[in-house]
């Protein structure tokens, strides 16, 4: 029996751990932090080792090592292994080789992978068995656990950590939404983070697709030589595979949907709708079903979320933008009086390019790690601590009309576990101040 070392718990290792024992792995999970699950992983004759990783893990021979991909390469255990030579996995590649079922539409990028991921999850299950995973919160290992004897069509979403650990897996049909700087905390450089988005399609053929943003300078850059049939892809340009001609989105000759019956707003969000549908559509989807999910499609929870308005000021929620880029497109999807919340964990990220909607913005409030580079940005801001403090402060400014927006450019890891628990805090705040308004 192969043995297998799984660095990392959360939930995509746990997910793995007990994917890897049911195909007849013998596995040792460890990590630096108690295990709430290991006693029910141990009755599954799972080995755990929780706070720390003892020296005699390094003495053990591994068939392979999977490692949580928020782990950065450089952590000691896992340069060990790769300077050794042993195989270092994610959990997505160790899912793909169990699914022989599944039939996958991949997408990742900087920004807009969960808006896209979402859709052409909703189209997909339309026309038959369906299931979303990856970065979106569902580890695939999960899904392969409780699917693995099903055809099933899987909207994928996958972050560059994650595309780093891959070694076989291969999409159907995959597409890179666009190219921003992100993550420069994790990886040693741009170039390594845009390379690291290309390992997408390393592994298709000339019967599966890849659709490329031909919008954006950086894909077109790094997206050469792909082994498979490329779409190209622009909302600027009619001279492409997928476009935009007289109100509707067109895949060469075929109208995918009205672009007036979308319901989430911004030109970023239309391409991201076009993305899915023609993903959707080489998947099988018909086209009636693709027009049908977007007719009705109202956004993803904490991306330019609207949660309430009070006293005739609109309030939206968008804690997923964690990067300047994200953030721009926010800004760019709002005409005027916005009162900015923003700030968080500094991922040495310049801010420079919110400039150009500084003339969008009454006033900003910036919090956390970052606060007070926000001071150069806007000509109207203010540094505070904490975003419970810039919701006060915004309140006490903000006038009919006005647009209290939260979107942060930053992670979110400075003061909460993730974005999407500022994003619920965030909403609850709201929903309290309006019941004193009433």
């Amino acid at each position: 029996m192969e043995k297998v070392l799984v660095i990392g718990a959360a939930r995509s290792g746990v997910a793995v751990s007990k994917l890897l024992k049911k195909n007849g792995y013998d596995v040792l999970l460890t990590d630096a932090k108690e295990v709430p699950e290991k006693e029910e992983l141990e009755d599954l004759g799972i080995q755990v080792v929780d706070g720390g990783h003892p020296d005699w893990l390094l003495n053990t021979e591994y068939a392979f090592v999977v490692k949580n991909p928020g782990i950065p390469y450089r952590v000691p255990i896992i340069k060990y292994f790769v300077d050794a030579k042993v195989p270092v996995y994610t959990e997505i590649e160790v899912a793909y080789r169990f699914a022989k079922h599944f039939s996958y539409g991949a997408i990742t990028g900087t920004d807009g992978k969960t808006t896209v991921t979402t859709l052409l999850y909703e189209m997909l299950k339309k026309a038959g068995p369906a299931l979303t995973a990856g970065n979106i919160g569902i580890p695939l290992s999960e899904q392969v656990f409780s699917h693995d004897d099903q055809d099933t069509r899987i909207a994928l979403e996958l972050s560059n950590f994650q595309l780093l650990g891959i070694d076989s897996f291969r999409p159907h049909v995959s597409t890179i939404t666009n190219l921003a700087p992100d993550h420069l905390d994790y990886m040693d450089s741009l170039d390594d983070y845009y390379s690291s988005k290309m390992r997408i399609y390393k592994n298709t053929t000339k019967e599966d697709y890849f659709i490329r943003n031909v919008d954006d300078p950086n894909i077109m850059k790094y997206a050469q030589n792909i082994p498979c049939q490329v779409i190209d892809f622009s909302l600027q340009r009619q001279d492409v595979d997928l476009y935009v001609k007289d109100g509707q989105a067109w895949y060469q000759d075929i109208s995918l949907f009205h672009v007036n019956d979308l319901k989430i707003v911004g030109a970023f969000n239309c391409g991201n709708a076009m993305m899915a549908a023609c993903m959707a559509y080489l998947m099988g989807v018909s086209l009636d079903d693709i027009q049908d999910v977007i007719q009705n499609f109202k956004g993803v929870e904490h991306r330019i979320e609207y949660v309430t308005t009070i006293d005739g000021v609109r309030i939206y929620n968008d804690t997923k933008a964690t990067n300047t880029h994200s953030a721009c497109a926010a800004l760019s999807a709002f005409k005027e009086n916005v009162i900015l919340l923003c700030g968080g964990k500094d991922k040495h990220i310049s801010f420079d390019d919110l400039k150009q909607y500084d003339h969008k913005i009454k006033h900003c409030f910036s919090f956390g790690q970052t606060k007070d580079q926000f001071k150069d940005i806007f000509t109207h801001q203010t540094s505070v601590e904490t975003m419970q403090a810039a919701f006060a402060e915004a309140c006490k400014i903000a006038k009919p009309g006005d647009t209290i927006l939260l979107s942060p450019a930053c992670s979110s890891f400075d003061q909460f576990k993730n974005y999407e628990v500022r994003g619920e805090i965030y909403k609850n705040m709201v929903h309290a101040y309006a019941k004193t308004r009433r």
